[in-house]
């Protein structure tokens, strides 16, 4: 069997921490930032986990990973 590969946009995005979740930094703060009200910039900043469903799908790109 060939080797399973890490798809490229997912080691781009997503960290995985020790226990095995997917960290990711928050969407929407590429541009326009002019247009977003305060409270969402602070509330995007950093990085957050993603939910145990998006994880699950994260986890199936980045085979390597785990």
């Amino acid at each position: 069997m060939p080797k399973m590969k890490t798809k490229s946009s997912c080691k781009k995005r997503f960290k995985l921490t020790a226990s095995g979740k997917v960290k990711s930094a928050a969407a929407g703060k590429r541009h326009g930032m002019i247009k977003r009200s305060n409270k969402f910039i602070r509330d995007a900043r950093g990085t957050m986990v993603l939910s145990e469903p998006d994880a699950r799908i994260v986890k199936k790109f980045m085979p390597n990973s785990l």
